[in-house]
């Protein structure tokens, strides 16, 4: 299998799990956190907002996967998105042992997407000429 197919491979799960991920939050935020029995937090914006920030890296993951070499460009902004979740989560998980259960597994699996499209941009760049800057 070509590196391109694993890579569109790699951005087509991306988005389905960004995208499904956000939905979940955005029209069933109460029935997760009655499922993990935690408190909401005191308005719902709090956890619907960056559900759809997820959706929107969702789509963006979807574009990705269709034309790796042209859409390279985004991969940082995707490395960025799993890096400052899963940083945050671990953060206070390791360092302050206050997260909640319910963030934990989005935090693994963020730093498992976060090595796989490191190791993706890279992949894509050595097969192609350097990224212009402007």
């Amino acid at each position: 299998m070509s590196t391109t197919k694993i890579v569109s491979i790699l951005f087509y799960v991306a988005a389905a799990y960004d995208f499904i991920l956000g939905a979940v939050f955005v029209f069933g935020g109460p029935m997760m956190f009655d499922l993990f029995k935690m408190q909401p937090p005191n308005h719902w914006g709090y956890i619907e907002f960056p559900a759809l920030i997820l959706m929107i890296f969702g789509v963006m993951f979807y574009q990705i996967a269709q034309k790796p070499e042209q859409n390279r460009n985004l991969i940082p902004y995707g490395v960025m998105l799993k890096l400052s979740y899963s940083g945050v989560v671990l953060w206070h998980w390791l360092g302050q042992h206050n997260m909640p259960v319910i963030w934990k597994p989005f935090a693994v699996a963020d730093v498992i997407f976060l090595i796989a499209m490191l190791w993706a941009m890279n992949a894509i760049g050595r097969m192609m000429k350097p990224m212009q800057t402007y």
